[in-house]
């Protein structure tokens, strides 16, 4: 029997392509909400939303880095890294074309009850930033391969160590709304994690 078609999209076909790479996204989640493994959030040639209440973090640096997508472009970006980092209210968000369907969204949710999101040598790749910021014990520039704070460049990350790079004991982001090609960290918790899979453009900010 053919399968229902509305739109011109064969629902049965989508589901096939789209139900396998949810689950795997749930199951990744949960692992995450309960502390149980390193994380990476990135979409290949392609930018998400991120957005917070309030990160407060120690051991802060911030270096300029080259993000090679997979498509063979090259994307400057600002890398902000935290040795530990606490997050109320994350946010994080991407909008993936969908042939024959459109905008297909994925958000994640978690830190929005009593415990924050705790992350562990954290880094994010951004290109936009907006946010009220205090740091305590700055120092602007430094050589990005010379710091004494932070958890230093990332492995593997396209950056110069003798470029300007700035530092600080603590940091405290509050109303932050950023870009981001990538974040990453050696260990995240994601307490009160909540995932939502849909149609159209539903986005962080």
């Amino acid at each position: 029997m053919e399968s229902l078609t509305r739109g011109g999209t064969r629902w049965k076909r989508f589901a096939v392509v789209m139900v396998p790479s949810v689950a795997a996204t749930a199951a990744i989640g949960v692992a995450l909400s309960q502390g149980a493994l390193a994380a990476s959030f990135s979409v290949s040639g392609q930018q998400f939303k991120v957005s917070t209440d309030r990160l407060d973090g120690t051991g802060f640096v911030q270096y300029g880095a080259v993000d090679a997508q997979k498509n063979g472009t090259n994307v400057p970006v600002a890398v902000s890294a935290f040795s530990t980092a606490k997050i109320r209210n994350l946010c994080q968000s991407v909008v993936v074309p969908v042939p024959l369907f459109g905008d297909v969204s994925m958000k994640l949710q978690a830190g929005g009850g009593k415990d924050p999101v705790e992350a562990k040598n954290l880094y994010i790749d951004l290109d936009q930033l907006n946010a009220d910021a205090t740091f305590n014990n700055i120092n602007i520039g430094v050589a990005a391969g010379s710091t004494s704070k932070g958890p230093g460049i990332k492995k593997g990350d396209k950056a110069d160590p003798g470029s300007f790079a700035q530092e600080a004991d603590t940091a405290t982001l509050t109303k932050v709304q950023q870009r981001a090609w990538a974040t990453t960290a050696g260990t995240f918790k994601l307490s009160g994690l909540k995932m939502s899979v849909s149609k159209g453009k539903n986005e962080c900010y």
